[in-house]
């Protein structure tokens, strides 16, 4: 992949993160090395991502909030974790049990979500949190620490998914985002699989080879379900990972529902004509760029959602999909406003809160490209959070 413009923008990495990425730029080299000197683009975020020890999210770095490299909608304002925990306490009304977060980011969410399902008096029988990041269970600990003694007492961290099937709800914010891709470019009427080998002076370079079966075929299926063709040099990501992580999750999900809020489109959008470049991002100290090959290990590395495909695995999996909005529809539909305008008589106060939640709720900000799914099981009222907005028939 050609450098994008605006890597010379960024910051340059400070001494300590230099030697971090060196590292881990040598283990991907090997692995390139061991493969034959090119490896498939999954492989490649794979490591930058998870690599033990040395990935993204598997060493210690400041990842979220004004000093790290991206801001999460519960870090932007409480407000949105607030309308999060009224979905919630209207979930736990019908089910009882528990609350389980995925990748639960500074822990800011789930201390908010307690406090304010304590203010309505509906308690989950525990808070589980599944955090794959050492940094940040650390900083979830510190934050859970400040609640009261009632709330913390019902979090408990997780190293993997509960054996047995959860009554309640799981939590998945930006999760799914970060999920390794593969990715492709079409070329002549036919599919070309992007990876990743090295340059001769051993820096990463994008390279195309072949498509594996399991990818011709994935974006063969694909393709016929699209309403236009797509363009010769047309250029896009495809998780193949989606089916086996909701799968996985819905065989520990009995009774109860589990609620994913994420950046992303209906299939139909996702691959369109127009959107010849995908939609993989990648996010250092607060700025965006499109370069995966660089600060390997001390950048995020994410794609966009195919929410057709999310519900295709939940349908498969036995789940049902309950409901499917943007973010400003759930949030207005959970009572954003009235939470805004309850917050503090004080005029300074009140303008702070109106930005996030303008931030929250305009399309230009995160209203629009931010989605909120709904996958139940054993669950057939419709839920409030989707009262505004049905987007369904779209996926």
């Amino acid at each position: 992949m050609t450098a994008s413009h605006e890597l010379s923008i960024l910051p340059p990495l400070t001494p300590e993160e230099a030697a971090h990425s060196a590292a881990l730029a040598a283990l991907i080299r090997s692995r390139i090395a061991d493969a034959g000197g090119w490896i498939d683009f999954e492989t490649f975020m794979d490591l930058a991502l998870y690599a033990p020890g040395l990935g993204y999210y598997s060493a210690g770095s400041v990842k979220l909030g004004p000093g790290g490299d991206f801001v999460t909608a519960p870090e932007v304002s409480d407000l949105f974790s607030r309308c999060v925990a009224r979905q919630c306490a209207e979930l736990l009304a019908r089910t009882g049990g528990e609350i389980l977060e995925f990748g639960a980011g500074t822990g800011r969410m789930a201390a908010v979500i307690l406090d304010e399902l304590a203010s309505l008096d509906v308690f989950p029988e525990r808070y589980s949190i599944l955090e794959v990041s050492a940094d940040l269970r650390a900083r979830q600990e510190e934050r859970i620490a400040q609640l009261p003694r009632h709330l913390r007492e019902r979090v408990r961290w997780l190293d993997r998914l509960p054996d047995a099937p959860i009554t309640g709800l799981m939590l998945a914010n930006e999760v799914l985002d970060a999920l390794p891709v593969r990715r492709f470019v079409l070329r002549d009427g036919g599919i070309r699989e992007l990876g990743v080998a090295l340059a001769e002076d051993g820096s990463f370079v994008e390279r195309e080879s072949d498509a594996s079966e399991t990818l011709r075929a994935e974006c063969e299926s694909l393709f016929t379900q699209l309403p236009e063709p797509l363009p010769d040099g047309y250029r896009s990501e495809l998780c193949l990972r989606t089916g086996p992580w909701v799968a996985t999750v819905a065989e520990r999900l009995g009774h109860g529902a589990l609620l994913l809020f994420d950046y992303g489109l209906p299939r139909a959008h996702y691959y369109h004509p127009q959107r010849t470049t995908g939609t993989l991002r990648c996010h250092f100290r607060q700025r965006v760029h499109d370069d995966p090959l660089a600060n390997v290990g001390v950048q995020d590395i994410t794609a966009w959602v195919d929410f057709t495909r999310v519900a295709e695995a939940a349908l498969e999996s036995g789940l049902d999909v309950a409901g499917f909005a943007t973010q400003a529809a759930f949030l207005l539909a959970t009572g954003i406003d009235t939470l805004a305008a309850a917050r503090s008589t004080d005029l300074r106060e009140q303008v702070k809160v109106a930005g996030e939640a303008r931030r929250l709720l305009l399309p230009g900000e995160m209203g629009e490209a931010f989605k909120v799914m709904a996958l139940v099981r054993g669950l057939d009222e419709p839920l409030g959070g989707f009262a505004l907005q049905d987007l369904r028939d779209s996926l």
